[in-house]
């Protein structure tokens, strides 16, 4: 019997929502069995951050050089640095059966959605804008300016959340991280995703049972 093809899991919001918090939430558990797929940036690391654990911190040039290859699932250009997301080792995950894990940009999921319409897209939300631009400020690490435009920009793809499949409110992260798996559980159980190997089932039973009568 083939490997059951894993889920595309696309996690996305607005930047400030904690996205990248409760991506590291969901794998600290050590249950956890997702592949995270990482995204490359042009962006300064940030404290805290590894290179080719949080993100691929690529320069300009070798992110453009990507794009040239065709060597990218999606990409977008974000206030003013790329993200986007490599393709090869993610169709290689997703064809031995394990579970593929997205954290990008709304830019980046309504191009993989165009791409890859059979994955599973997870809007996160703020609890209220006011929230969200006291996480921005918290953060520390982006001028006045720059947080009015991610506010402005915010606006804009919380709008966008209709394209999505789930909205997950960030509250409480281990609330978040519990919704979050609950929806993937919740997708291996749906019929079309079962019925192939419960058919094989059937058939070759039956099949037995004909070839000793």
């Amino acid at each position: 019997m083939s490997t059951q093809r894993g889920l595309l899991i696309v996690l996305s919001g607005p930047s400030g929502v904690g996205k990248g918090t409760v991506r590291s939430a969901i794998f600290e558990d050590s249950n956890c069995d997702y592949v995270y797929s990482v995204s490359a940036t042009t962006r300064q690391r940030r404290p805290g951050e590894t290179d080719g654990v949080d993100y691929f911190f690529i320069s300009k040039e070798g992110f453009e050089d990507l794009i040239s290859q065709e060597a990218l699932l999606e990409y977008a250009e974000y206030v003013g640095n790329y993200y986007g997301t490599p393709l090869a080792s993610i169709e290689e995950s997703l064809s031995q059966g394990k579970d593929v894990f997205l954290e990008i940009e709304v830019q980046g999921a309504r191009k993989v959605r165009e791409r890859m319409p059979e994955g599973i897209f997870i809007f996160l939300a703020p609890p209220s804008l006011n929230e969200l631009e006291s996480r921005l400020t918290d953060r520390g690490t982006d001028s006045k300016e720059v947080i009015a435009r991610r506010m402005n920009k915010a606006k804009e793809e919380i709008e966008l959340m209709s394209h999505y499949d789930y909205v997950v409110v960030n509250d409480q992260i281990h609330t978040a991280v519990n919704e979050i798996n609950a929806i993937i559980k919740s997708e291996h159980l749906r019929v079309e995703r079962v019925m192939n190997s419960i058919q094989a089932d059937i058939n070759a039973y039956f099949e037995k049972e004909a070839n000793q009568s």
